[in-house]
């Protein structure tokens, strides 16, 4: 029997209402997935990561199968697996000879460039797994000097009908509770048991398929326990309901030693490939505080991040490619410290941080922007260095997320076309929002001393080194008048420490 059409599955849409599913004829179509290794290798993935993938993939293989669907998968130890989503393409359409080929947007410029250029008729379909379009999106950055998630973030609430009053104005009166999210973990507070998912048959294989062909990656393989399928994410999305979504509102920025999740869903990773869908977590959120079950700031801060900034980084993602990538507003050329890939520092909150993210390939948002993040600015980290890393040791990461929020929101390299100011720290935000600083080899209190927080005297440092950029910013009028008003011995005291960590870090030395 012939092949109607070929329909292309990429490792982030394992969604059964994928626009490159529709209209599909189980009689005579046939789907395509396929384990390649340029995508799990383009970047030295965690382990974790490959394996939540390949698992997670496979079990989506098999859940089509049993519903009739007649599904071409191929393994990454296969033999005559070319290596490339587009050569595997160009194999089974040279196999099958289908009237069409059907894949959806990509979320990655190069995995979508190198389909596009494979020479193949593929017919493309918008992903509407996401509430904005690339081309709504355009329409709406279109005129505009400079892009502010905050007025996206309003068009989009009003878009969805979500948090609002019938007259259409915002539950509570204001668009964004952001400063109702910043409280620091009381003494003694800890998240919740932790939900985990036992590793089945595929999982065992794909684990042992990962052990044998990325032992070198960084990272941890031992303990996955992600969820892998559909039935499994939507468990973790009802236990954080329940357990955590009333609290996430009052602590979402908060860090604490040896709690990597705290109140955190950790369901990103099964929201990015497709195992969750965003119009029905908005929907429970909603329900959860209309039925009084948790405070407005909760809800509004984890629907924020859902149809606000995950959205709008997409949105500019795509709008700005290709040369988004390249843009170095700093000029930053130091290369990534060796530490980042081993977690060996003296400083407690980078090893924290960098420790629980080859454990669990995992970190929350003010873990990634204010602790290893504000340490790449301030050291001067080259942009795709940086990159690269949130790339390879993130679990969620898939460029169109992972590169606006590097470049541009952690690095600013993009010059403030994402975001209005760099988001520069010293110690002193570190120790107001965890606990970090009681373990550390490191003084918070102290800036200019050999065992003082490295955070402090870089802080500074950044400051001084790019004045005439960001003086004139009015976000950053404050730190300008703190630095103008302390004395010029003090000043080069803060230069010459900064100088010094700057070069110990060019030696190759773990801060």
């Amino acid at each position: 029997m012939s092949v109607a059409a070929l329909r292309l599955v990429l490792g982030d849409q394992l969604s059964f209402d994928l626009s490159a599913l529709s209209g599909l004829d189980p009689s005579r179509d046939r789907v395509l997935l396929a384990e390649v290794a340029e995508e799990a290798g383009h970047v030295p993935h965690h382990p974790q990561k490959i394996a939540f993938l390949f698992s997670a993939m496979r079990h989506f293989a098999e859940a089509l199968c049993q519903r009739g669907v007649t599904v071409d998968y191929v393994r990454l130890d296969d033999p005559a697996n070319s290596g490339s989503l587009a050569g595997e393409l160009a194999r089974f359409a040279a196999l099958h000879s289908p009237g069409a080929i059907h894949a959806t947007e990509a979320g990655d410029w190069r995995v979508e460039q190198a389909l596009k250029h494979s020479g193949l008729p593929i017919t493309w379909h918008e992903d509407r797994r996401f509430l904005c379009s690339r081309g709504e999106f355009a329409r709406w950055a279109h005129g505009k000097r400079q892009l502010r998630m905050e007025f996206f973030y309003r068009e989009m609430r009003r878009k969805c009908g979500l948090l609002l009053h019938p007259d259409g104005t915002p539950e509570g009166g204001v668009w964004n509770l952001d400063a109702d999210n910043r409280k620091s973990l009381p003494r003694g507070l800890r998240g919740p048991i932790k939900l985990r998912f036992p590793e089945d048959a595929i999982s065992r294989e794909v684990l042992e398929l990962v052990a044998a062909r990325f032992a070198g990656h960084y990272g941890r393989l031992e303990g996955f326990d992600y969820p892998v399928t559909h039935a499994e994410a939507e468990q973790l999305w009802l236990h954080f309901l329940d357990f955590g979504l009333a609290a996430f509102g009052d602590y979402q920025d908060a860090m604490a030693s040896d709690e990597p999740f705290l109140f955190h869903a950790r369901i990103g990773a099964a929201l990015n490939v497709g195992l969750l869908d965003v119009r029905r977590l908005c929907a429970d959120v909603e329900a959860a505080y209309r039925q009084g079950h948790v405070a407005l700031n909760a809800a509004e801060g984890f629907i924020r991040q859902l149809i606000g900034w995950r959205e709008y980084v997409r949105g500019i993602y795509w709008l700005q490619m290709p040369d988004y990538a390249l843009r170095n507003a700093f000029g930053n050329t130091r290369p990534l410290p060796e530490f980042y890939w081993s977690g060996r520092t003296r400083m407690n909150c980078m090893r924290q941080v960098i420790g629980q993210t080859l454990d669990h390939a995992y970190a929350h948002h003010i873990q990634r922007l204010m602790v290893t993040g504000n340490f790449a600015l301030l050291a001067g980290i080259a942009p795709p260095e940086l990159c690269d890393w949130y790339l390879a040791v993130y679990m969620d990461a898939f460029e169109w997320v992972e590169l606006p929020n590097v470049l541009g929101m952690v690095l600013h390299a993009d010059g403030g076309y994402l975001g209005s100011k760099p988001y520069c720290a010293s110690g002193q935000y570190i120790k107001r929002m965890s606990d970090y600083c009681q373990g550390c080899s490191y003084r918070v209190g102290e800036s200019t001393t050999e065992d003082a927080c490295p955070f402090n005297a870089l802080y500074w440092h950044f400051l001084m080194r790019h004045r005439e950029r960001l003086q004139s910013n009015p976000r950053m009028v404050m730190a300008y008048r703190n630095l103008a008003r302390m004395a010029e011995d003090r000043q080069r005291a803060l230069w010459q420490r900064g100088e010094t960590l700057l070069a110990r870090l060019d030696a190759g030395e773990a801060l």
